[in-house]
């Protein structure tokens, strides 16, 4: 996976490696290498096109003329502009001018006419301005700069391709904000690690498509290799995927056990059950008030079913009893979407979870978080909780003490807020932190739903995804993504690769739903599920560049 990490924190790995010989003129060397084989790797035919670099008066311009250097060899016709004048010694500048680039500085651009004329002419811009170390507020001639390529790309039909060098110029990569005069890119090609604003919004919407490039700076640095803070890889959660034996047999990958629906909200148990299969689970039963078991039949004919008793439409107490006989055989349990909030779910659990007026199993007496290990608190199989799961165990004393360990919780903002008791804007205005916080407290894998889905694990590991798409803003969507995190506890792996692998997937579905109907807007929860194989497919044949 990609590490990520602060500035302060890549000024420290860089100085590392160069104190340990990788010297900060290869880094460049390597950076603006990389930089240029993303940008081939994309659009691999630049033969003759017109590429305009512009470039910053510090080490990201420097990143900027060498890859220069690299399209001039691939064939391209590149322009730099300057936004400051750079050393007769700057060995970079002096090997673009040799291969007859045209190099122009600002100072003798009167009034921008140079720039815009080679705005007006570029396919493609990379933006070298400015790097890491950049803070608001945006001034002097980087703001002209950027506001007159802005301006003159809104007056173009056609608009180029963008790219950034490390970040778009204008972002400060710690925080996310933005300058208003920053260019929305297409590509944003981060060297070495991914730094978080590019995660955050409003910055995150000027990134486009994320790649990490490597500069020669080794995994096993101990400078980056003890940060625990990642974003997911297609290398990495490919690397997860459980083993699919010729001799297998259902019982090889696991049974997901899927208590969910209610009168109100019938299709969520089906969503779910679909998640499941489509990661590779053996078999998918689905526990459900009898009053819906009918209807939902047609819809997911490969599952197996238990009725559960129910008043008016929703689980009853009583249901805790017939579950008992099932748990045996289950590899894996996911509990609450479609519950709705009904008192008599609430009984449900708080049988199932054997809680009794704030006590555990067997227990007498409150258990302090610190004894958790000491007790058996429960004979449930491995558990994720969701939606309406995940309110109704906030009203049960103790209930991170009476779920499973590494119990997978997967709340949006809402229903973290209401599990934290904190305001969603608290949550929202540093997802990273509050899931790293609430996972450690609670002694549960924590999955924070959203742009940017955060997994935290009560170790400290955490890992960010790299999917922010408007195409998961549908009912249900959450629902998938539960019964593929339980899909694949049901298959044996654990808890954390279990909530990173089917966040992962499902991010990924959800771009290929987009793809398929034509639009983001026209997505449905249903679709996302269809997805999750072609999902499967890339991580399995593609390579990608994640």
């Amino acid at each position: 996976m990609a590490k990520i990490v602060t500035v302060e924190q890549m000024r420290t790995i860089e100085k590392a490696a160069d104190a340990a010989g990788l010297t900060y003129d290869q880094m460049m060397e390597n950076a603006g290498r990389a930089v240029a084989e993303a940008i081939l790797h994309r659009w691999p035919n630049l033969s003759g096109r017109q590429v305009l670099i512009l470039i910053g008066s510090g080490n990201n311009g420097g990143d900027g003329l060498v890859v220069g250097h690299y399209l001039v060899e691939a064939g391209a016709n590149v322009s730099a502009y300057l936004t400051h004048s750079r050393s007769e010694k700057d060995i970079n500048l002096a090997r673009l001018a040799k291969q007859a680039a045209e190099i122009t500085t600002v100072e003798l651009d009167q009034h921008s006419r140079g720039l815009r004329k080679l705005v007006k002419r570029a396919d493609l811009i990379v933006d070298a301005v400015l790097g890491t170390g950049f803070s608001l507020p945006l001034k002097g001639v980087a703001r002209d700069v950027l506001r007159t390529v802005k301006k003159a790309l809104t007056n173009r039909e056609r608009r180029p391709m963008v790219v950034a060098v490390d970040c778009p110029s204008g972002l400060d990569c710690d925080s996310g904000q933005l300058a208003k005069e920053a260019l929305d890119c297409d590509l944003t090609v981060t060297l070495a690690a991914v730094k978080p604003g590019l995660l955050n919004f409003p910055g995150a919407e000027a990134v486009g498509k994320l790649v990490v490039a490597d500069i020669g700076i080794p995994d096993d640095q101990k400078e980056i290799a003890r940060i625990n803070l990642e974003l997911a890889t297609r290398e990495t959660v490919r690397s997860w995927l459980p083993d699919r034996p010729k001799d297998a047999h259902k019982g090889t990958f696991g049974r997901a056990l899927i208590v969910a629906g209610s009168i109100n909200f019938p299709g969520a148990a089906v969503l779910a059950g679909l998640g499941a299969y489509r990661v590779g689970a053996g078999l998918v039963t689905l526990a459900v008030p009898a009053p819906i078991q009918q209807m939902l039949v047609p819809q997911l004919p490969e599952a197996t079913w238990v009725i559960l008793p129910h008043e008016l439409g929703v689980i009853a107490e009583g249901a805790a009893a017939v579950l008992e006989g099932e748990l045996e055989q289950t590899q894996a349990m996911l509990l609450g979407p479609g519950f709705g909030q009904d008192p008599s779910t609430e009984a449900f659990l708080h049988e199932l979870l054997g809680a009794e007026a704030g006590l555990a199993r067997g227990q007498i007496g409150f258990i302090h978080p610190r004894d958790r290990k000491e007790v058996q608190t429960s004979n449930l199989p491995p558990c994720v909780v969701d939606a309406d799961g995940l309110k109704l165990i906030k009203r049960i004393s103790g209930w991170p003490d009476l779920l499973p360990e590494n119990s997978v919780l997967t709340p949006h903002p809402g229903e973290m807020a209401v599990l934290t008791e904190q305001p969603k804007s608290d949550i929202q205005a540093d997802r990273v932190a509050a899931a790293m916080l609430w996972a450690k407290t609670w002694g549960h894998v924590v999955v924070l739903k959203g742009a940017f889905t955060v997994v935290a694990s009560p170790d400290g590991r955490t890992t960010v995804m790299p999917f922010a798409s408007p195409a998961l803003a549908r009912a249900g969507t959450g629902d998938v993504l539960a019964g593929a995190i339980v899909g694949f506890r049901a298959q044996g792996l654990k808890a954390y690769e279990s909530a990173v692998m089917g966040s992962f997937l499902h991010g990924r579905a959800g771009e290929l739903a987009a793809e398929m109907v034509g639009s983001d807007a026209s997505v449905l929860a249903g679709d996302v599920a269809d997805a999750l194989s072609e999902a499967m497919k890339e991580l399995i044949v593609d390579s990608g560049l994640f």
